[in-house]
């Protein structure tokens, strides 16, 4: 969840950083999450028919998004043009390639695959910019790369998809870029546009927003997890292993291209959660409604996974030293 705005608090370097509302609702996000899965599994004629609305759900997560947002976030995208440039560049290389070779590597199902190269090809995780801050990252930059994956989202999933799980099912591209455009761009930029002109309101209902998002994708992991029920136990374990493999390659690879950039240590570590941790509730929404609800297993697979191991992975680099 993008939570950085006018009235949070300051990180050690000045920068504006997530509040402790958001920390404790990506810290409990994991476990709702699991519960949501387990519900899935346990009702599943009840949940598979709100298939439908998962679109829906993912535009409230995104108008929260957009109600976060600030034009800080883009003022930083021009005065780090490089960083922010080598960040888009290596999430939308690395992620998308990472889930070629491993569903190549494993052998997995046409559906399965192509579920797992869309999570690949997905913006950067709404709770990113929150993991970069606990393990003592550059926020603002964290902030940036993520706010432009976003935006950029209508055009380079869809293409990027097509070419890479082109192989396994029939990507409509124009179809996936419509649905991006309306449940991503739209409620992002409107949400925008609302903390513009009535920032006030926003900033009195902010500390409810993390929480409405993690409801929300909650609700979606559900409906997706229903959907594909009678597979999981079949097909739950590869997956499982895909999404660790696909996860942490990720995360090493964005730490070792700050690295190879010469962003120092603390932008290399808002690069590995940058990289390594991805919109899975819009690849959930994208796969169930342009493949299969097996498609978007991994997808909420890697909703709670990424969110477990990014919090490890931060706590093991706030016990280090952040200097450059």
């Amino acid at each position: 969840m993008q939570t950085e705005q006018t009235s949070t608090p300051k990180d050690s370097e000045g920068n504006n950083a997530p509040d402790h509302r958001a920390r404790r609702a990506v810290t409990v996000f994991p476990v709702l999450v699991l519960l949501a899965g387990g519900l899935g599994l346990l009702m599943p004629d009840t949940l598979r028919g709100g298939k439908e609305a998962v679109p829906y759900l993912l535009g409230v997560v995104m108008f929260c998004m957009g109600l976060t947002m600030t034009g800080a976030d883009f003022r930083g995208v021009v005065r780090r043009p490089w960083a922010v440039g080598l960040g888009l560049v290596a999430h939308y290389v690395i992620m998308p390639g990472l889930g070629w070779l491993i569903a190549n590597a494993l052998g997995l199902s046409p559906q399965l695959a192509a579920g797992l190269i869309l999570v690949g090809c997905a913006p950067s995780g709404t709770a990113s910019n929150v993991v970069a801050y606990l393990a003592r990252g550059d926020v603002a930059l964290a902030v940036s790369i993520g706010t432009v994956s976003t935006l950029l989202a209508p055009v380079f999933t869809p293409a990027l998809t097509l070419l890479l799980a082109g192989e396994y099912l029939p990507v409509h591209a124009a179809s996936m870029m419509t649905d991006i455009l309306k449940t991503v761009l739209v409620p992002v930029v409107a949400g925008f546009v609302l903390r513009t002109v009535a920032n006030r309101l926003v900033t009195r209902l902010a500390p409810v927003l993390p929480w409405v998002s993690v409801v929300a994708i909650g609700v979606i992991v559900a409906i997706v997890v229903a959907g594909s029920a009678k597979a999981i136990t079949s097909a739950a374990g590869v997956v499982f292993l895909a999404v660790v493999l696909h996860n942490g390659f990720g995360l090493l690879l964005g730490y070792l291209a700050g690295r190879a950039g010469r962003l120092g240590e603390r932008g290399s570590r808002a690069l590995t959660f940058e990289v390594g941790m991805q919109n899975s509730g819009l690849a959930a929404a994208l796969a169930t409604a342009n493949f299969s609800p097996l498609a978007a297993l991994p997808a909420a697979i890697f909703s709670v996974w990424h969110n477990v191991s990014g919090a490890l992975v931060a706590a093991w680099f706030s016990r280090r030293p952040a200097d450059d």
